[in-house]
C-alpha cells in the first residue's frame, strides 16, 4: 500500500473536502480563503500536493477522494501500530491501557470485534 501523510495543516484542508465532497475547485478556494485564510495559489499547491500523493483527485474542476477519510486513518492507525508496537496490538493495547480499566461496554465492543475478524 502507499504511505498516506498529512501534515497538521494539510489534514485541516483534507477534512475540508472529505466534510464536502464531491466539491467544485473554485468552492474550495473560497472556503479555503474563509477558514484558513489562504490565497487562491496556496489552496492550489496544497491541493496539487494531495494529488500527486493519490489521496485526492481534481478532475473538470470537481475535487474527489481517491481514499476515504476512514480508510486513511484506518491506514495511519495500522502504521502506527506497525512501526511503534512491530505490528503487535496485544503491545499496542497494553501501552494504551496504562494501568486502566475498560467499562463493561468497551469490553464488549472490543470482544464483538475480535469475533468479527477471526472468524467466530
Amino acid at each position: 500500500m502507499k504511505e498516506y501523510r498529512l501534515a497538521e495543516g494539510e489534514a485541516r484542508f483534507a477534512k475540508l473536502i472529505w466534510q464536502r465532497e464531491p466539491i467544485a475547485s473554485p468552492e474550495l478556494v473560497k472556503l479555503c480563503e474563509k477558514e484558513f485564510d489562504w490565497k487562491k495559489s496556496t489552496t492550489y499547491t496544497v491541493l496539487k500536493k494531495l494529488c500527486d500523493r493519490g489521496i485526492f483527485q481534481n478532475e473538470n474542476a470537481v475535487v474527489t477522494s481517491l481514499i476515504s477519510e476512514e480508510e486513511f486513518y484506518s491506514y495511519k492507525s495500522r502504521k502506527f501500530v506497525e512501526d511503534s508496537f512491530g505490528g503487535s496490538i496485544p503491545r499496542f493495547l497494553t501501552a494504551f491501557m496504562g494501568g486502566g480499566k475498560l467499562t463493561k461496554k468497551q469490553a464488549e465492543e472490543i470482544k464483538r470485534l475480535i469475533d468479527e475478524h477471526t472468524g467466530n
